[in-house]
């Protein structure tokens, strides 16, 4: 059987089901991190308790890196949430690169100063390989909760989608993780901060098509209706 434009509009009309609309990505960011920095902030809270040793100097530069991290991951949230929802520039997926750099620049100078002061790199490479268990479990939350919110939306391009959210949750874990992890800039740190996001974002391109895929957004709507 073959129908006209008015009998499919009015199939449409009578079948459809109504969709609610999400709240501005401003809105959905914040929520995720009114969500997220309590639990990271306790985490951190927990490990500080626990006799972790800190040897972090607040100094100028820890502030001016830990700002950069939190400026990244609010404009990185906000770019993820607004690439799921039709009609938004897709160019607001450049909006993290700014904060990202300044926050790779200030450790990149860090490691620039000690290496003028001593004459050499120093690698600094760790007695124990305690950052990532520790980095996955500080990011376990923001990063479930922040899946679960993106997948509410319409997965226009679920790869810069996902790696977007991705950045966030990993620049708000190291927010969380230099509150008590071990706090001199090397350049096996340097190495470790480029590695994380890089694989992060690796992860998040691979499985993006699996976790934000339009038959989700079917069924979810269908489960609703």
């Amino acid at each position: 059987m073959i129908l006209d434009t008015r009998q499919l509009i009015q199939r449409l009309a009578d079948d459809g089901a109504p969709v609610r609309r999400l709240p501005h990505p401003m809105t959905r960011a914040a929520a995720w991190l009114v969500i997220s920095i309590p639990y990271v902030a306790a985490l951190a809270l927990i490990y500080r308790l626990s006799g972790v040793a800190i040897t972090q100097v607040l100094d100028v530069r820890f502030l001016i890196e830990q700002l950069a991290m939190i400026v990244t991951a609010i404009t990185a949230a906000i770019a993820a949430f607004c690439c799921i929802v039709p009609g938004r520039d897709r160019r607001i997926a450049l909006l993290p690169l700014v904060p990202l750099a300044a926050w790779l620049a200030s450790l990149a100078e860090a490691c620039l100063s000690s290496w003028l002061r001593s004459g050499s790199f120093s690698l600094g490479l760790p007695v124990d390989w305690a950052y990532f268990p520790r980095f996955a479990l500080i990011g376990l939350v923001p990063a479930v909760l922040m899946i679960v919110m993106l997948r509410r939306g319409a997965p226009l391009y679920p790869r810069s989608t996902l790696m977007l959210g991705a950045l966030a949750v990993a620049a708000l874990g190291n927010v969380g993780l230099r509150l008590f992890h071990a706090g001199n800039v090397t350049l096996t740190m340097l190495l470790c901060t480029f590695a994380t996001i890089a694989l992060l974002s690796a992860l998040a391109a691979w499985v993006a098509p699996h976790i934000l895929s339009w038959r989700h957004v079917i069924v979810h709507r269908e489960n609703v209706a």
